[in-house]
């Protein structure tokens, strides 16, 4: 028994160092990529995945969450900040850094199809749908053509502006990161061994760009690679807390952390255990300094979420919504099948609480589909654009809506509008002055039609009802959880947190960030210490 258990032990041990030996890349001098900032307070974004008001202000009531707690008593802490859609991270981030929507990043989603290429992209969504497509194309989606190739060229990042203007950046586990100045990225050796990818990956960033196991700068994360290849929260803390001790903050830096979007996912939107490990890793950051007072006089700190989550209800049959059963008439592909229009009419790309479905087969009129999905009460609504403007359908209204930019109608944003049928699919209400307000489905208009407008084909958008989700054979399901993707206001608004300054967005919205950031931050530079 005892030989056994020393083999088992044995096993166990080689596995982990092959395991560490396969993550292992040599930590970077960061001297040979960065000047530090030497004017001004520096402008630190710390952007957490699916960070949400309620549970954020009970771990605080709780007393649970000090740097949380001192960062909104010392600043400004608003609950309604609007994202971007569909409500999953890379469209998301893609916003923030670009301060346009999926119409002008081109970024329509976690899963949409290239209608060039015949294919389903997905930079990835979960395992199995991760082997389903082919592991090599998802990582090569998601390490080599996101930023280089799919993030629209002719769309300035925040990081290619501040340059512009002589402004270092960096971008610390950002999924989002182009940049100006060339980076290698090292392959971790198990990676290459697969031939997943390429030994090195040469790409384009901020000054100072951190992805994981690919580059880092702190030795301490030579011990974190192990887990999710180094896309952690620990990871992350590590690299800013590393910037901030070798005085090495540049004026702007963007830190991901990553890790609470599971645990909201397993456990629900109110997953107070996420939030706290969160928090720990804000006081190590904060605890860099002699005292998080002076944290505040040496830097300005923005912290947000990326988007909320809505809850699935724990009933698989009631809460899963398979389009393969109103879509039953038609041919419609799964992920390992080959996608082209000769064998199958439609083809879903799923984004969890939202999904695109293009329409392959030229005879099929989106109208004929759309009648099909709002069969199901379990579909807020369908969209899709035709003829310059855009259709929105629900099970719950006999007549269209249809919309489009330019118009008499004014929303909160100062953005004009066409409009015209039932405005209440959408949830907007209308004055005598022409004023536009929205409830479930906030800024609804941009978003939606930056979203019908993301890229090339024919498709209809379909977004679910609180409670329900898109599932196919593959993919990830959240039943008894949480999850996103959703135009609705639980997916599409989040806390944020302005402090170290005076200065605000013109509009409570991640597509404003852009510009506000960059107006901050050469403010910022230009104050000297």
């Amino acid at each position: 028994m005892k030989k056994k258990f020393l083999l088992v032990l044995f096993i166990v041990f080689l596995l982990a160092a092959v395991s560490i030996i396969g993550l292992y890349t040599p930590a970077k001098n960061i001297n040979q990529y960065h000047t530090s900032n030497k004017q001004g307070k520096p402008v630190i974004v710390l952007l957490v995945d699916s960070l949400m008001d309620e549970p954020l202000q009970k771990a605080v009531a709780d007393g649970n969450a000090p740097a949380f707690e001192f960062l909104m008593n010392a600043g400004r802490y608003y609950s309604d900040l609007v994202s971007s859609y569909p409500t999953m991270s890379v469209t998301i981030d893609s916003t923030l850094l670009t301060g346009t929507y999926a119409s002008g990043h081109r970024i329509p989603g976690l899963a949409w199809f290239k209608t060039d290429e015949k294919r389903l992209v997905n930079y990835g969504s979960g395992l199995n749908e991760i082997i389903a497509l082919g592991a090599r194309q998802v990582t090569t989606d998601s390490m080599l053509h996101l930023n280089q190739k799919h993030l629209n060229k002719q769309t300035a990042t925040i990081y290619e502006e501040l340059a512009s203007h002589n402004l270092e950046a960096a971008s610390l586990n950002g999924l989002i990161y182009r940049g100006p100045k060339p980076h290698t990225l090292t392959t971790p050796n198990g990676a290459a061994w697969l031939n997943m990818l390429p030994k090195t990956i040469e790409t384009q960033g901020p000054s100072l760009l951190s992805m994981g196991a690919f580059s880092h700068f702190s030795p301490k994360n030579d011990l974190q690679l192990w887990k999710s290849a180094g896309l952690t929260d620990a990871a992350t803390a590590n690299e800013l807390v590393y910037l901030i001790e070798q005085n090495q903050l540049p004026a702007f830096t963007l830190a991901y952390f990553p890790e609470l979007d599971k645990q909201v996912h397993k456990h629900g939107s109110m997953a107070l255990k996420g939030i706290l490990q969160v928090d720990k890793k804000l006081q190590t950051i904060l605890n860099t300094y002699r005292s998080w007072e002076e944290a505040l006089e040496k830097a300005v700190w923005i912290v947000c979420g990326d988007s909320g989550q809505a809850v699935i209800l724990d009933n698989k049959e009631t809460a899963e919504i398979d389009l393969n059963q109103p879509l039953s008439q038609f041919t419609v592909w799964n992920a390992g099948d080959e996608a082209s229009s000769a064998s199958f009419q439609i083809v879903p790309a799923l984004n969890a609480r939202m999904t695109y479905l293009h329409l392959l087969d030229e005879q099929l009129s989106y109208t004929e589909v759309a009648a099909k999905l709002t069969s199901d009460a379990r579909i807020g609504f369908v969209a899709w654009s035709e003829n310059g403007s855009n259709y929105v359908s629900s099970p719950k209204s006999n007549e269209l809506f249809t919309f489009s930019p330019n118009g008499d109608y004014v929303d909160p944003y100062q953005q004009t509008w066409s409009i015209d049928g039932d405005e209440t699919i959408l949830g907007l209400t209308t004055n005598d002055q022409n004023a536009i307000l929205f409830d479930d489905y906030p800024d609804a208009l941009a978003r939606l039609h930056g979203a019908l407008h993301s890229h090339d084909g024919r498709f209809l958008i379909a977004d679910a009802l609180p409670g329900y989700e898109f599932i196919a054979k593959h993919t990830p399901k959240h039943t008894g959880g949480a999850g996103h993707g959703s135009l609705h206001k639980l997916d599409s608004t989040m806390p944020f947190i302005i402090a170290g300054t005076d200065v605000e967005p013109d509009y409570r919205r991640l597509v404003d960030f852009k510009q506000w950031v960059e107006a901050l931050t050469d403010t910022q530079s230009k104050m000297i210490e």
